[in-house]
């Protein structure tokens, strides 16, 4: 029951019963019929996302209170939702169509959660080094150089080169972790615009007959882009990492 009253909190589940209960009215059917139909829709979201769970899917090794948890978060209520609707339509041409859309959605918040886990792994990593310490000492080394007697400036040099490498290290920990984090917002509110203009098309063939051929096929690259781009900052982040 308590995931029951869960589900029915979700705003996804509300303007999902918002925009049917909209479109009934708008195809003249009586106010109190289509509040009706807005409740009934609302109420068989909110039981189909009871029913499916989590199914068991092991949660990934984020930070807590992160940014990186907060945008997995959003992507990932979105495209719970995307499924609970998909699961709920009738069969036709939309359902089929939006169904075949599920397995993109997937791979999207499947990559998006190894990028939030390596963007959580880089920000502890980070955290290990103080970047502020590493200039200043630079710095004061810099200076000890130029007055440093010969025997001691083979030891500065050492010095100094190990702090370079260090400040290229956070360098890279810090540009890689940007990378992902834009790319997990980005991708995020991309899939919530899915869900949105899929809740919308839904709402509306409750109406008669809809084939909203030429969206459906927008939708649909739009996300193949999303997972591509998500598969690239993947690869990319990782090389950089690597060297």
């Amino acid at each position: 029951m308590g995931r029951f009253v869960e589900e029915l909190k979700d705003p996804w589940g509300l303007l999902l019963g918002a925009t049917a209960a909209g479109a009934a009215w708008a195809v003249s059917v009586h106010p109190a019929a289509a509040g009706f139909v807005g409740v009934v829709i609302w109420l068989s979201k909110a039981g189909i996302a009871a029913l499916q769970g989590d199914g068991g899917r092991p949660e990934p090794a984020v930070t807590a209170g992160s940014q990186e948890e907060y945008w997995l978060r959003r992507a990932g209520t979105a495209a719970r939702g995307f499924g609970e609707l998909s699961a709920s339509l009738r069969h036709g041409p939309l359902a089929e169509r939006i169904a075949r859309m599920r397995p993109q959605v997937d791979d999207s918040v499947a990559t998006l959660e190894r990028l939030a886990e390596q963007a959580s792994l880089t920000g502890t990593a980070l955290d290990r080094f103080d970047l502020a310490r590493l200039r200043q000492e630079r710095t004061r080394l810099t200076r000890a150089r130029g007055k440093a007697r010969e025997g001691l400036v083979e030891d500065i040099d050492r010095a100094l080169a190990s702090l370079a490498s260090q400040q290229a290290v956070v360098e890279r920990l810090s540009t890689a972790r940007e990378q992902v984090l834009a790319r997990m917002e980005s991708s995020a509110i991309s899939i919530e615009e899915l869900l949105a203009r899929v809740v919308e098309l839904s709402a509306l063939s409750a109406g008669g007959p809809l084939e909203p051929a030429r969206v459906l096929d927008e939708l649909a690259d739009a996300l193949e882009g999303v997972r591509r781009g998500l598969h690239e900052t993947e690869q990319i982040t990782r090389d950089a990492l690597d060297r």
